[in-house]
């Protein structure tokens, strides 16, 4: 099944259902703040579980307790509807 880009008005329209997530060089990007770093660890490790389910893995980022998440769909060239499905999952592991 092909994964298809999304246009920039469906970019805005479903980024718009989203807290803190921007579009930053053509990724979907969030930028988290822990408490400390294996606060952040803990929420990488089960971002990756989530994502290795869906087989879509984001770019992960880490410096002591802050994560940054990238979201891209390789397939795509671009942000896709999957990039959005798993900014609502990565949301609800808070």
């Amino acid at each position: 099944m092909a994964i298809n880009k999304l246009s920039e008005v469906e970019i805005s329209s479903a980024i718009a259902q989203l807290a803190g997530w921007a579009v930053v060089n053509g990724k979907l990007q969030k930028n988290f703040k822990f408490r400390d770093f294996v606060e952040a660890f803990g929420f990488i490790s089960k971002v990756a579980i989530v994502a290795d389910k869906m087989g879509h893995h984001p770019e992960l980022f880490n410096v002591y307790n802050k994560v940054t998440i990238d979201l891209t769909t390789h397939d795509a060239n671009g942000i896709s509807a999957l990039d959005f499905e798993l900014a609502q999952k990565i949301d609800r592991l808070l």
